[in-house]
């Protein structure tokens, strides 16, 4: 069995450890992506300010949404 058999057969597993992590650990997350973003407008010097502000946007919604219905 290779690896990327091993890891398919434990994703369902390993998205459910997600999904708690990121219900437990929302605030961390969200601060984890804003200094992503702000690193990545200064490294581009505020040239694509728009740009990384949509991109943190969405990893924020999608980090929402894994960890939706989950306990805190």
């Amino acid at each position: 069995m290779g690896f990327l058999d091993k890891l398919t057969k434990r994703a369902p597993e390993l998205r459910e450890k997600a999904a708690d992590l990121a219900a437990t650990h929302h605030d961390k997350i969200e601060q984890g992506i804003d200094k992503a973003a702000d690193l990545a407008d200064r490294a581009t010097k505020g040239k694509h300010t728009s740009k990384v502000d949509g991109a943190a946007a969405k990893a924020k919604e999608a980090a929402d949404k894994l960890g939706e219905g989950r306990q805190q």
